[in-house]
């Protein structure tokens, strides 16, 4: 980080973090989606229509999580 950068008060560095952010959200929709990308979102949605799993809670994947670490 550049010398004046460091300078400025933490909020302000988050401040243009945060507008630096919206500005990239804003053209995100630019951003060429990867095929490779495209296809697993394919497979998993075809997997999900097939079994109809919608997947555990965050508590019970945090516990499983937890278990195995």
């Amino acid at each position: 980080m550049s010398t004046s950068l460091r300078e400025l008060p933490l909020e302000e560095r988050i401040r243009l973090v945060e507008d630096l952010w919206d500005s990239i959200a804003e053209e995100e929709a630019a951003l060429p989606v990867p095929e490779s990308h495209k296809r697993e979102l394919d497979a998993r949605l075809k997997a999900f229509e097939l079994d109809r799993d919608y997947g555990g809670g965050a508590e019970a994947v945090i516990e499983r999580v937890r278990k195995s670490l």
